[in-house]
């Protein structure tokens, strides 16, 4: 039992590192297609690619968690569902449920990459934190560092959208 604990795990931590590194990649990607004003097949090529290890990193996630949710409810009962256990789900749920407001165009445009961001961003410090035992915090410490890390992307990515669509302007725009 404890070789597939440690097997979901190592997997867990892969799909975090899977979804991180794409996360941004889809991000900076689409500033750096977006800056002519128009989305190339070969950009569209390799968003498209990024979006798919993004899916790969967010599908490891869910069967890992879910699968140590039910290793560890069926060892420890409820009691398994610490903070960091319950701050994994959260995130993950977020992960999915803003995914897919995002694809059905539920979800403004100026929240969603910001939400999809922080989520990950947050996983991937809160698995910093617990591989270097940092693991006894609240869950309102956990939720205030969570709204933290929206805010700070929630920013860059909207005013790096603003400076993107104010150098999309023709001159003679700008003077009227």
């Amino acid at each position: 039992m404890e070789s597939i604990i440690l097997t979901a795990a190592v997997f867990q931590q892969i799909g975090v590192a899977l979804g991180m590194g794409s996360s941004t990649l889809a991000v900076l990607s689409f500033f750096l297609a977006i800056k002519d004003g128009r989305i190339e097949p070969v950009e569209r090529q390799f968003m498209g690619l990024t979006y798919l290890v993004l899916r790969v990193g967010m599908v490891l996630i869910l069967l890992t968690t879910l699968a140590l949710a039910f290793i560890g409810f069926s060892a420890s009962g409820v009691a398994y569902f610490t903070v960091p256990v319950i701050a994994t789900i959260i995130l993950t749920a977020m992960l999915y449920l803003n995914s897919i407001l995002m694809t059905m165009h539920l979800m403004p445009s100026k929240f969603g990459p910001a939400i999809q961001a922080s989520s990950w961003y947050t996983l991937g410090f809160l698995f910093a934190l617990l591989a270097n035992g940092v693991n006894s915090f609240s869950l309102g410490t956990f939720l205030l560092g969570y709204l933290g890390m929206f805010i700070l992307f929630y920013l860059i990515i909207n005013l790096k959208m603003a400076s993107l669509k104010k150098a999309m302007t023709k001159p003679e725009e700008k003077n009227t």
